[in-house]
């Protein structure tokens, strides 16, 4: 049982994986044959991994017709967009009320520590990293399991678009210290314990970045229905 348990996870960390970084393509139906030749697996440890993504809101399936790619439009990315706000908000409210002294102290050294590396020559990816970690990190403050857990699958599901932005974002000039300067607002107001200050910076924060989501999606499509040569 044990054995087989183990199996599925690992079907199902590869899957997410895929599914996060659209390997899958939007709205496409995802062949289980082939999957289970590419990962070497039997069709019912795979056929559970994918019920599993599909309750988390990264594939879609239709009676009769099996699984698909969840889709990619500018209405489904601003609700996952809304839905962070009102997770991230929440979070810090409950962070200024009840974050511990100590752990509010640790994340703003970190932050000093690591603000340097928030350059215009930093690695994207390393970028959004930094970014999701600090937001992470935020949320463990309020104490709240299930926000953590929210916020967790939230950022899985907009990775793909929000590393497509912040490219963008990166070419146009250097973004890093807005980053990071907002992040400084947001822990400062939980530090002076002004709730209302940390969830008005963080919702400014994540609508900032909600305004460039729908040209994210037009740049997704044209990078992963780029023609092969």
């Amino acid at each position: 049982m044990a054995r087989t348990e183990s199996n599925v996870d690992r079907l199902y960390d590869a899957l997410r994986r895929m599914a996060t970084d659209f390997s899958f393509k939007p709205d496409a139906r995802i062949n289980e044959s082939a999957l289970a030749t590419q990962l070497n697996a039997s069709r019912t440890p795979i056929r559970e991994a994918l019920n599993r993504l599909v309750a988390e809101g990264f594939l879609t399936f239709q009676s009769g017709r099996g699984f698909f790619c969840r889709s990619l439009s500018p209405e489904l990315v601003m609700d996952l967009y809304e839905a962070r706000v009102a997770v991230e908000v929440e979070s810090v409210r409950l962070a200024a009320r009840r974050g511990d002294e100590r752990d509010i102290a640790i994340l703003m050294q970190e932050l000093e520590d690591i603000a340097p590396d928030y350059t215009s020559e930093a690695d994207t990816e390393a970028l959004l990293a930094m970014d999701e970690r600090f937001h992470t990190q935020l949320c463990a403050l309020a104490g709240n399991a299930e926000l953590a857990r929210m916020l967790a699958n939230l950022n899985d599901r907009i990775r793909y678009l929000r590393l497509i932005d912040l490219r963008r974002l990166q070419a146009i000039g250097p973004h890093g210290q807005t980053m990071v300067s907002a992040h400084q607002r947001i822990l400062d107001a939980i530090a002076r314990r002004d709730a209302d200050g940390a969830m008005s910076e963080m919702r400014a924060h994540i609508e900032r970045r909600r305004e460039g989501a729908t040209q994210a999606v037009r740049d997704a499509y044209a990078q992963l229905y780029v023609p092969e040569h």
